[in-house]
């Protein structure tokens, strides 16, 4: 079974650059985007052979997820069921035969770290969520989560410490998700530094692959055995982010 997530800043702007042709070619079972900025009744249909899935902000052009299954989810819900976060359309969750599959577009702290203390919030609330859904079944779930955990997962570490994305409060959030047992699938299989999912639009950041990873998809400990391999899909373009992957067995 093969998953990718994407954070395609627009989903309307990607429609533009290439999306039909890489889903095409990857040919997921599930694709989960983020950072849709669209509600479904303002993008063409598309993905005929895929369910599909949309949470929309009440803003417009905000945020927003989606996902595309081509096996029909025996439950769909969207949020965490909290007020406070449900507005932004930052959370969908599909339920299969032998797992959850959640996709989140996780809020950013914001230019002099605004938002930071929302975020933390956000942060303790989330893993909740998904402990709560472990105990009935596995959850694998993926998407932006705006943070890169470690020192390795950025290019330039010391001249980020205090900014939105690598603060210690952010990645103190990231730690506890690992210490509750969720595995980051990426570094099951890669160990070593450069490996980016964001750049900057600025400075030529991805040519010179002066970038962040703050795409993933995080599995249960239980779903182990079946992770074949996790991929980050750099040459993909059209966004300032680049796909993610995993394959389960």
């Amino acid at each position: 079974m093969k998953l990718i997530s994407w954070n395609v800043n627009g989903v309307r702007a990607v429609l533009q650059k290439g999306f039909l042709d890489v889903v095409q070619q990857e040919n997921p079972d599930v694709l989960c985007l983020q950072e849709t900025k669209a509600h479904p009744d303002q993008v063409d249909a598309i993905l005929g052979e895929y369910h599909h899935f949309w949470n929309s902000a009440e803003k417009k052009g905000y945020s927003g997820t989606a996902i595309f299954s081509k096996k029909k989810p025996l439950s769909v819900s969207y949020g965490l069921g909290i007020p406070e976060h449900d507005t932004e359309g930052r959370v969908i969750t599909i339920e299969f035969d032998d797992f959850f599959l959640v996709t989140v577009y996780t809020p950013n702290a914001q230019h002099d770290l605004l938002r930071l203390s929302y975020r933390m919030r956000w942060d303790n609330d989330f893993l909740a969520y998904i402990q709560k859904l472990e105990e009935k079944k596995p959850v694998v779930f993926c998407g932006d989560l705006n943070v890169a955990h470690k020192e390795i997962d950025l290019k330039n570490p010391k001249a980020n410490e205090r900014n939105p994305g690598f603060t210690a409060e952010e990645r103190s959030g990231f730690d506890k998700i690992i210490e509750a047992g969720f595995i980051d699938t990426f570094r099951e299989f890669e160990q070593g530094p450069g490996h980016y999912t964001w750049w900057s639009y600025r400075f030529q950041a991805r040519l010179r692959n002066i970038g962040w990873r703050i795409d993933y998809f995080l599995i249960s400990k239980s779903l182990r055995t079946r992770l074949k391999s996790a991929t980050i899909l750099k040459d993909v373009l059209g966004s300032d982010h680049c796909p993610v992957s995993i394959e389960l067995e």
